[in-house]
């Protein structure tokens, strides 16, 4: 009889294991063939395959608490009722974020031995929090709001020290502008994947998306600890100041005593390129609210309000990682030349958009928005790259990023200020990136002619 039962027991068991194989088949080439992308052309060996993926899930665990917020704080209300809620949001949150941010990165700066257990701090921290809101998001209380700002303050943190580490972590094989290309498309890559996932979690209750973002920045923690040592490496490193050339007798009195590395030597490229960027980050804070509400309100044409949004989103996403896509590919030739063309396409089809007001042109402004920020932003990467001194380069990325985020807040407070008319809407966009045009362009393009300073350090 046992002989009997081992013979029946055997098919069914390897049945089973064949079947179980199947099931997992899927996950496991899908597995296989992420961590071949992210660790291909060296990246393996250096590490930076490690920290796309770190950052693949610090994207994925942004969109879910993200689409916990919307819920909250937009979609489950009027949208009057809506506007007062974000207004307040950004009051309570963006406001102090937007104090607090130029204080992250020369605080940062002072720890850079311990950049790994930095970012871990800064997944626990959000993985915490999101337990926090979970609570509160059902209800949309005020105790919602601080937890918000804890959670921007510590993406934000991990944002500057992310940008520290990628220069320690590029493969000789890659230039620097495009590995950060490659860490950002893998965070757009990751929302993508995240954004269903959430809406899903979501129809089980509004907590639920917040459940799914702190089960993602736990494992979080745990790939931020399993970068490599050199990550806590601060060899040849110093804080850097992003400030205008200075005149030639200053410098030479400053030659006579030693100064601590900065920025003022390296020529306008930098500055003129953060000013245009800086017009590219306002409008993508100001059509992430102004759109929002007024596709509420007026969607486009036969459509209903949320799927209005979604396509208006899908968009600027799928501009976001084409431009990303093409930066890679361009290897940040003429940076100078390319922020210059970008930001002047940008503001031609935003005053089209303006006086030919349709579905259509909203569609299209959204893609040249997110294709024109993700250009801009890898050419601002590739000028810090050229022009920066390697001991300051790290530091001048944390301050960047800080000044583009609060572009972005003051451009999404206009977009809440402002009538729920597209026309106006677009004629006031096109008139901050005329002004960016107008402050940054003609330095970009002379800078250009002049080709690439010799940096000295100051």
């Amino acid at each position: 009889m046992g002989a009997i039962r081992s013979a029946e027991g055997g098919p069914l068991r390897r049945t089973g294991r064949s079947v179980g194989r199947v099931i997992r088949a899927p996950f496991t080439g899908a597995a296989r063939g992420v961590r071949k992308a992210t660790n291909a052309h060296g990246a393996g060996e250096s590490g930076l395959g490690r920290l796309i993926e770190l950052h693949a899930v610090n994207s994925a665990g942004d969109m879910m608490i993200t689409i916990a917020l919307a819920s909250t704080v937009f979609f489950s209300v009027p949208t009057d009722q809506a506007r007062g809620r974000v207004a307040l949001y950004l009051a309570v949150t963006m406001a102090p974020f937007t104090l607090l941010a130029p204080v992250i990165g020369p605080l940062l700066d002072r720890v850079p031995h311990g950049r790994r257990a930095a970012m871990a701090c800064a997944m626990l921290a959000r993985a915490l929090l999101a337990l926090t809101m979970s609570g509160a998001v059902a209800t949309g209380g005020l105790e919602l709001y601080p937890a918000a700002l804890g959670v921007l303050v510590a993406s934000k943190a991990y944002g500057v020290v992310r940008s520290a580490v990628v220069p320690r972590l590029v493969p000789p094989r890659i230039a620097l502008v495009k590995a950060n290309s490659r860490v950002t498309l893998g965070g757009l890559l990751a929302t993508g994947v995240a954004a269903p996932l959430g809406a899903g979690l979501h129809q089980l209750g509004p907590a639920w998306p917040l459940y799914g973002a702190c089960a993602v920045f736990a494992f979080g923690t745990y790939l931020s600890l399993s970068l490599p040592h050199k990550v806590d490496s601060a060899k040849g490193e110093a804080r850097a100041r992003l400030t205008a050339p200075e005149s030639r007798h200053h410098l030479t009195k400053q030659r006579k005593r030693p100064r601590t590395p900065g920025l003022r030597t390296v020529g306008a490229s930098v500055l003129h390129g953060l000013q245009a960027n800086g017009a590219l980050r306002m409008l993508s804070g100001f059509l992430t609210f102004f759109l929002a509400f007024l596709l509420r309100v007026h969607p486009l044409g036969g459509l209903s309000p949320a799927f209005s949004l979604g396509v208006v989103a899908v968009a600027a996403g799928t501009g976001n990682a084409l431009g990303t896509a093409i930066g890679a590919l361009l290897r940040s030739r003429g940076p100078e030349k390319m922020i210059a063309l970008v930001l002047t396409v940008t503001l031609g089809t935003t005053i089209v958009t303006a006086v030919l007001y349709s579905a259509f042109f909203v569609v299209v402004m959204a893609a040249v928005a997110g294709i024109s920020q993700a250009l801009g932003k890898q050419s601002l990467d590739s000028l810090i790259q050229r022009d920066v001194p390697e001991e300051v380069r790290t530091s001048a990325f944390a301050r960047s990023e800080t000044l583009l985020q609060m572009c972005w807040v003051v451009g999404g407070a206009i977009g809440i200020l402002l009538p729920l008319n597209g026309v106006v809407g677009m004629a006031v966009a096109a008139g901050f990136l005329a002004l960016g045009a107008v402050t940054a362009v003609r330095g970009l393009l002379t800078a250009a002619r002049r080709g690439s300073p010799h940096p000295r350090v100051a």
